[in-house]
């Protein structure tokens, strides 16, 4: 009978993380687990405390500090996939999870499921000769070399892949390799394991490739497997559930999607809500049952398309999380400077990026040319920045994999900070007051197109004054509107003072605070 070892790959929410450990080891399967290296020495402890004793746990016995599109999270999953090899001799399978990940059949029905057919699972498309890769860089990924995170250190990660284009710094590909892609979500025999680390030990050249392209999780494993397993041996499909939205981004799960999961033809579903504790508890419980039927239906796809095309509002089925109603996150905290001097908004922004590498947006709703990631066209125009607002910077969390997030917001902007800081997140306001003198009132006309290189002298001085009172007018409406949690730093105001609300602000110790409080020429013109 099939036995499987749990690969799971996870960074953060301890108690969740040893609950579907616990869930899926009662019934006699293996897990071993790589717990981020960046994440928190407290929650691996507790982590580790709480699983220590249970025999059908291992833990990776090297951990790296992961990020998304690197290589560290093959060399993570590699590491685990090893201390499962050595610790459990009768794991049978190996299955790849994340901490999002559930169970939507029981073990009996997922054993029977693996024992029917003696293949590997895991969606394997030719590189170039597929559609899997929808839009943005593909012989890009493989043909440069990508040592920095684009996530992260996105200065460095575009200057070097510009500098070897300029250069045609191009590599070729193994000759005896054939690239493929897929979803990383993948269940290998054990015999499949066996042969990719053997193959690594012997093939460092190929190792060292994919070491340097982008987002390797969607190509190592796929393309190894293709190399060394017979085509007849591949089922070219993943068990684990996941749907996307005509925005790119996965569908969460919540309560009341229990009936449809389980009718889909899978073993796990990706992702489940956090907050959805109704539906983990229930598929807890639905893995060590015994004699459940499922009746398999398989219309999760084509329900979700036919809702959304319909433009339902609501979650069963089809979570629309861009309309009115919808929140980025009851854990997550938004943190808007607010500042009608862009210059200096973006300069202090800068100076925080680079004390607290917190993720950092520039007027995204203000700038066409504001710098975001690609988001389904989501983020291509103004238009549908404003249209679509919270849906926007639902996905600028997701794609930054943080729960905390700083942007930039004209005063102007009144409807924007209502209506964030009705979200269910937790939104801080740091209002920016600069001073205005009559040169810049002067530029600021030119820019918005109230004036031109030759506008009269009298007209600009007669326009001068309505300028500044609609400049106060926005600083009076904020005021005025009673934000919850809404700080303000002036261009007057001392250091020590400016540094006590940016502490509060960004829930920083001073002594950092006082580090960005004292950022040369912040406010100058």
């Amino acid at each position: 009978m099939a036995r499987i070892a749990f690969i799971l790959l996870c960074h953060k929410d301890p108690d969740a993380i040893i609950r579907q450990a616990q869930s899926l080891t009662a019934v006699g399967d293996y897990m071993a687990i790589h717990f981020d290296a960046r994440a928190t020495p407290d929650a691996y402890r507790q982590i580790r405390a709480a699983l220590d004793d249970n025999p059908n746990v291992t833990f990776a016995r090297k951990r790296v500090k992961c990020g998304w599109g690197e290589w560290s999270l093959v060399r993570a999953s590699l590491n685990a996939v090893s201390a499962a090899v050595e610790a459990f001799p009768r794991a049978t399978h190996f299955y790849m999870l994340s901490g999002d990940c559930m169970a939507i059949k029981s073990a009996e029905y997922a054993h029977e499921f693996l024992d029917r057919h003696d293949v590997d699972y895991i969606e394997s498309y030719d590189y170039f000769q597929s559609d899997w890769i929808k839009t943005g860089w593909k012989e890009e990924r493989l043909i440069y070399r990508h040592w920095f995170n684009e996530r992260t250190q996105k200065r460095w990660f575009y200057t070097m892949f510009e500098l070897q284009q300029r250069l045609g710094l191009k590599r070729k590909i193994p000759h005896d390799i054939d690239v493929m892609i897929g979803s990383q979500w993948w269940c290998l025999r054990r015999r499949t394991v066996e042969m990719i680390l053997g193959f690594i030990s012997e093939r460092r050249d190929v190792t060292r490739f994919f070491s340097t392209t982008w987002i390797p999780d969607e190509t190592f494993f796929q393309t190894l497997v293709r190399h060394l397993v017979p085509e007849t041996e591949i089922n070219n499909r993943s068990l684990t559930f996941l749907m996307f939205s005509d925005y790119g981004m996965p569908v969460t799960f919540y309560n009341d999607h229990y009936d449809l999961l389980l009718g889909q033809d899978f073993l796990f579903a990706r992702k489940i809500s956090a907050e959805a504790t109704e539906l983990k508890r229930r598929l807890g419980a639905l893995y060590a049952s015994e004699g459940t039927e499922f009746a398999i239906s398989n219309e999760g796809q084509s329900l979700f398309r036919f809702l959304t095309g319909r433009g339902r509002i609501g979650r069963r089925f089809a979570p629309r999380f861009w309309e009115k109603e919808a929140s980025f996150g009851r854990e997550r905290e938004l943190l808007i400077v607010v500042c009608k001097k862009w210059h200096v908004a973006k300069r202090l922004l800068e100076r925080i990026r680079q004390t607290t590498n917190i993720p950092v947006i520039e007027y995204l709703f203000n700038e066409e040319g504001a710098w975001l990631p690609d988001l389904g066209n989501i983020q291509t125009s103004l238009g549908k920045r404003h249209r679509h607002r919270r849906s926007l910077m639902r996905m600028l969390f997701d794609y930054f994999d943080t729960d905390r997030l700083i942007v930039c917001i004209d005063p102007a902007n009144i409807d924007l900070l209502e209506d964030f800081c009705r979200d269910r997140a937790l939104t801080r306001l740091l209002d920016v007051e600069c001073q205005f003198t009559d040169d810049y009132l002067i530029g600021h006309a030119a820019r918005v197109g109230l004036a031109g290189d030759h506008t009269p002298t009298e007209t600009l001085n007669a326009i001068l004054p309505a300028i500044r009172l609609d400049i106060e007018h926005e600083s009076d409406r904020i005021r005025d509107a009673g934000f919850a949690n809404l700080g303000r730093i002036r261009e007057t105001d001392a250091s020590e003072e400016t540094a006590r609300v940016l502490a509060e602000f960004l829930s920083l110790p001073q002594d950092k605070a006082m580090e960005i409080a004292q950022t040369e020429h912040l406010f100058a013109d």
